[in-house]
């Protein structure tokens, strides 16, 4: 569905290929997409490396990144001394991190009142992620009724939309995608290059 070029979302940039694709996916609908990476403490900061690099290439109207260390908390073997298994076990994974992805859509909803934007973005995916608790429909659907609820722009009547596209996508369907020959594909293999990182996605 087409939207009026004026309107805005906050779109949650990792820098990896899903929140790339959903990039894509909200400036295909016309918005105007405003960039929001979260520093969270993670070991690994070269997707946020790539995530700046792709702000600058696919254009986005700003760009931001907030700093969040949960390494303060733990909990996790994404921001914890915690050993990462070779193989998947049963339950909620060592990698999920406590309530990672409420406090970077907390973070989202924030800048998007401030900037007057009723869309979030995210790439949660509840497909190949059904671990993580915080990746699940209910889970997206409850962030939005707290949106409209906990917030000024939602009291004085502005509906707040959160949307997670690939909500119910396999990774094979988000690879596909990921083209590697539109513009948003080569835009975010450019933002690689420019970052000095090595774009890992085998386009199609």
């Amino acid at each position: 569905m087409q939207t009026d070029l004026g309107e805005s979302a906050v779109v949650l940039l990792s820098g990896g290929m899903d929140s790339a694709v959903v990039f894509a996916m909200a400036q295909e609908r016309g918005l105007r997409c405003h960039a929001l990476s979260v520093a969270y403490g993670q070991r690994h900061t070269s997707e946020l490396v790539a995530a700046a690099g792709l702000a600058v290439s696919m254009q986005a109207a700003s760009y931001k990144v907030v700093n969040v260390d949960l390494r303060h908390i733990g909990g996790s073997a994404l921001t914890a001394d915690i050993d990462v298994p070779d193989h998947g076990g049963t339950g909620i994974p060592v990698t999920y991190v406590p309530a990672r992805n409420t406090i970077m859509l907390s973070v989202a909803l924030g800048w998007a009142e401030v900037l007057g934007a009723a869309e979030l973005y995210c790439g949660v995916n509840a497909v190949d992620y059904s671990g993580y608790p915080d990746c699940r429909p209910a889970f997206i659907e409850a962030f939005e009724r707290l949106a409209n609820l906990a917030t000024k722009a939602g009291v004085e009547g502005q509906t707040m939309r959160v949307n997670a596209p690939l909500m119910a996508m396999s990774k094979a369907d988000i690879v596909r995608e990921a083209c590697g020959h539109c513009d948003a594909c080569r835009l975010r293999a450019e933002g690689f290059q420019n970052a000095g990182v090595a774009d890992p996605t085998r386009y199609a």
